[in-house]
């Protein structure tokens, strides 16, 4: 490093400013000499070290009265701490700073809190005829008092806002915060932990109430409604704010750009202690964001908890219906929620405590109390929750047993979709994995429904402070982290680029439209949109021809043989090893030559005798078999004989006995070049081989299935070492199960291909591709960089059809059948992306104008605000307007910025995404007003209008 020369001088300055610049004149214009009157000092948070008097300092301080003063010790030559207070700054509270009062009143000393630290101050209250109440005169200096009625503690306002966006930054505690701001005083004395703790959720719950227009409403703070302080998705369908007028009249194919997309799910890392109550520690918002209200819930939960029954579950052995949570010591198990999962906002009273785990009963709650009655307006809505498929099937049943203010009309009004998150699909039978897929149902673009998850990741970190908490202060906190999140989300709206996608997609599924029959793309079309209408129809994803497994082969082999010695054209060589058991016992011993080997690799230097044992004696075991088998194998392939004399001569004389996992068993696929073989043995072979593929890719897939859904087990559920472990051990033995179907497979295939030309068959190559590492994955998207949208599933996948005694040309069409259907379902999905961005856009923008509106109109001086009986002085009038014009002039400015990032979209829709016009800006950040929350950027949320990027 280039600093690395220059180090040394910067020590040097370091050590430097330790002790008295040159000269011993006051540096302003009093010309007093400090060394000689023993008056030195100067401030740690003033931009300059100058070296000041104490009446200067105190001059220059008057309206920094909370910085932190250094003074020059003349006996031991050094500098110490000293205060303002000490040196006799006071503060006059009820006039302008420099100004006395006619009538001060009481004096005393005063603890402030403030970004430097805490500070003992001197404190005049005024008592002229203006006088006002103690905790007026301090809210009006800028100081946010701790209590009401006889205050001596305070805490600056810029102190609240900081530590605020630094807790929304770093999830930093308020003790935390503390015990540095004492640090950094170096006041250990003094303990004002609990005034700041009270103080900072009183400015958060004021800032929410400010934020929504509560102080601009005739009916104030306490007129407020469950989620009204919520902020709302610019984005999202809401009617009478952002749709157009004749949205309703919307064609019935065009509907879906006005739906409404909505998921569940539960984080079980949120808990609560069984700390402090309702009573003692109630919440200050009291459903007015995000949590619904607590008494309204808990009275359903008791009402309804053991009439609904939840029945175990039909699909996966899912932990969210069939687990209970540990309780013990815990008065909340984690949250549930409602989340809009296209944008990833939280929607208003949609959070609420769980009780026993994912019950049905919360989650019904949750689901059913997040939508007011503007969203029952709406005609679609898509519903994602990980465990969909259980939960939706009565869902309305139960509906209709809640009290009448829950109901929706899901039958005449609103239609409701239930699909499950693309991540969490893997872990579901094979037909919820068609049935409940983003990726298959449509108008629903490229949504993955995952969004809950992503707003799961930012607010874990709260996870270890909140778990401490009283019931009411954790609301109120992850209140306000909730709303961050959303506020943070609206002010980086942006879209994606989805268009070139959308043209790639189509372009590709012309291309492979135009290689196949017509009559047949006309008939995949009526099944597929037949099955996109009504899900009881047939499913075209799924194959219909079911693979013939070895046993099956063997039975056929069997009874195929029984004709044969009935007609006396068997082709028996021994009278108790026919030649397809001959065959089918060779496949048996190499399979366990292999398993040999991989058991003998896998044991370890420290492996005990007994293990070792074990071991020689199943080497033992199969040599023996494989003895006897070699000479019935010799009956059949009279040949094989001379060829085994003719190997082992050419081998050295001196080698050691071959290990029984190397012995060559000489099937007629591995020796149809070097000897001859009857033409019968080598279609024994092939169909045993070809079964024994089909066999191979069964086990490789349902093995890669169970390793996704372990996966996500691990990483959702197992905390700790031993947990952890216990699950690696889990996922190392079905690796092992995987790399043992790859192996067989690859050996089989390597078979057939050698069978193949003596026998005549082609074709076959089509659907047994070469299996490649990359080619063993699961649909899992975790497996790869590349999203489901952009990546080619893995052929395994794709050729899951039957390849027995079907013509290939049946088993190719149903193939190319199903990777039609897929294809066009790509396509599909990235046109309505596109449609629904330029939806949003357009949605984005009329919020903003709507909000801006709404702001304006009570910026109209007729004072309808004002609340009943209480009087309001021309600077609370003011301040009350100027506020609503510059919200105003945010959201203008909001809209605009939009405005412009957004308005080349349609020239580039236009160009089909060739790149011919610049798509957006890469600053897609928004500059917003000082008084609203700041947050980092998003995480991006798959493949919507979101902040990015």
């Amino acid at each position: 490093m280039e600093w690395l020369e220059d180090r040394e001088s910067f020590l040097s300055e370091f050590l430097r400013m330790e002790g008295l610049p040159d000269g011993d004149i006051c540096c302003t214009n009093c010309d007093r000499q400090i060394l000689q009157s023993s008056q030195a000092f100067r401030c740690r948070d003033c931009d300059s070290l100058d070296i000041l008097c104490q009446t200067c300092i105190v001059d220059i301080h008057r309206r920094n009265g909370l910085h932190n003063i250094e003074e020059w010790n003349m006996a031991g030559r050094f500098f110490t701490r000293t205060s303002l207070r000490a040196l006799g700054h006071k503060y006059q509270l009820g006039h302008p700073i420099g100004r006395t009062c006619a009538a001060p009143g009481s004096f005393g000393t005063f603890t402030v809190l403030d970004i430097n630290g805490v500070h003992e101050v001197d404190l005049n209250f005024c008592g002229c005829m203006t006088e006002q109440l103690r905790y007026l005169q301090i809210l009006r200096f800028g100081w946010f008092p701790a209590t009401v009625g006889m205050p001596r503690t305070a805490i600056t306002f810029r102190l609240l806002r900081f530590f605020q966006l630094l807790s929304f930054e770093s999830k930093t505690t308020v003790f935390e915060f503390h015990q540095t701001l004492q640090r950094l005083s170096d006041n250990t004395g003094t303990d004002r932990y609990r005034e700041l703790l009270r103080t900072v959720r009183e400015y958060r719950h004021l800032k929410m109430l400010k934020r929504s227009g509560r102080g601009h409403s005739n009916s104030g703070a306490q007129g407020t409604s469950a989620g009204e302080c919520a902020v709302l998705c610019p984005a999202c369908p809401q009617p009478g704010k952002n749709l157009p007028s004749e949205w309703k009249d919307a064609p019935p194919d065009k509907q879906f750009l006005y739906r409404l997309f909505i998921g569940l799910d539960a984080n079980f890392r949120l808990k609560r202690r069984m700390i402090s109550s309702n009573a003692s520690d109630p919440s200050l918002s009291n459903g007015w964001a995000y949590f619904v209200e607590e008494v309204d819930y808990k009275a359903f939960l008791r009402t309804f908890g053991t009439l609904v029954i939840q029945e175990q579950s039909t699909c996966s052995n899912h932990d969210a219906v069939n687990k209970n949570r540990n309780m013990a010591g815990f008065a909340a198990s984690g949250v549930g929620t409602c989340d809009d999962t296209r944008h990833d906002m939280k929607r208003p009273c949609s959070v609420g405590d769980l009780q026993k785990g994912e019950r049905y009963i919360n989650m019904d709650y949750l689901f059913l109390s997040s939508f007011k009655q503007k969203d029952r307006e709406l005609v679609e809505v898509t519903v994602s929750y990980d465990i969909a498929c259980q939960w939706s099937i009565h869902l309305w049943k139960r509906m209709n047993s809640y009290p009448s203010w829950m109901h929706i009309d899901h039958e005449n009004t609103t239609t409701f979709r239930f699909l499950i998150p693309k991540f969490h699909l893997p872990a579901h039978t094979r037909p919820c994995q068609t049935s409940y897929s983003f990726n298959f149902n449509k108008n629903v673009g490229r949504t993955d429904g995952e969004g809950v998850e992503r707003g799961w990741a930012r607010i874990n970190p709260l996870a270890a402070s909140t778990r401490e908490m009283g019931p009411g202060s954790r609301r109120d906190t992850l209140d306000d982290h909730f709303g961050d999140q959303n506020w943070n989300k609206t002010t980086k709206m942006g879209i994606k680029e989805a268009v070139k996608e959308a043209a790639d997609r189509t372009t590709s599924h012309e291309e492979f439209t135009n290689s196949l029959f017509e009559k047949d793309v006309h008939e995949w079309t009526k099944q597929l949109n037949a099955w996109e209408e009504d899900h009881c129809a047939f499913n075209p994803f799924e194959g219909t021809y079911k693979g013939i497994s070895q046993k099956a082969i063997r039975l056929r082999l069997a009874e195929q043989e029984e004709a044969d010695v009935v007609s006396g054209n068997a082709f028996i060589m021994h009278e108790e090893i026919s030649a397809s058991r001959l065959i089918t016992l060779g496949l048996e011993y190499e399979l366990q030559q292999r398993r040999l080997f991989q058991d003998l690799n896998e044991m370890t230097v420290h492996a005990t005798d007994d293990q070792k044992a074990k071991w020689k004696l199943r080497a033992n075991t199969l040599r023996r078999k494989i003895t006897s088998w070699m000479e019935v194998q010799q009956m059949y392939i009279p040949g094989l004989y001379l060829f085994r004399l003719r190997a082992s001569e050419s081998s050295d004389e001196d080698r050691e006995e071959t290990p029984v996992y190397e012995i060559p068993l000489c099937l007629p696929s591995s020796i149809i070049d070097r000897t001859s073989c009857d033409i019968r043995l080598l279609m024994l072979e092939w169909d045993l081989r070809y079964a024994q593929c089909m066999d191979s890719l069964d086990e490789l897939r349902d093995s890669l299935c169970l390793r996704a859904y372990v996966l996500i087990d691990k990483k959702r559920f197992q905390r700790g070492q031993r947990a952890n472990t216990r699950s690696q051990g889990i996922v190392n033995r079905i690796q092992a199960k995987i790399n043992r179907a790859a192996i067989q497979y690859r050996t089989a295939r390597s078979a057939i291909e050698s069978l193949a030309k003596p026998l005549g068959k082609v074709g076959w190559d089509t659907h047994l591709l070469v299996l490649k590492d990359n080619d063993v994955r699961s649909l899992s998207a975790e497996e790869t960089s590349t999203s489901e949208g952009r990546r080619n599933i893995s052929w395994i996948w794709v050729h899951m059809v039957g390849k027995g005694s079907q013509e290939p040309d049946d088993r190719l069409h149903e193939s190319l059948r199903i990777e039609w259907c897929k294809s066009r379902a790509r396509r599909d999905r990235w046109v309505e992306e596109v449609e629904l961005l330029q939806e949003e856009c357009r949605r984005v923008l009329a919020f903003f104008e709507h909000r801006a509106n709404e702001w304006e109109n009570l910026c109209n001086g007729d004072q309808t605000w004002m609340l009943p009986g209480v009087e309001y002085d021309q600077l609370a009038i003011n301040g009350r307007l100027s506020y609503a014009r510059r919200q105003a002039a945010q959201f203008r400015r909001m809209g605009a910025h939009f405005s412009s990032l957004t308005q080349n979209v349609s020239k580039f829709i236009a160009s089909k995404g060739d790149g011919t016009v610049e798509l957006l800006p890469k600053d897609m950040s928004l500059q917003v007003a000082e008084d609203d929350k700041e947050a980092p950027e998003g995480e991006p949320a798959g493949y919507i209008i979101i902040s990015d990027i």
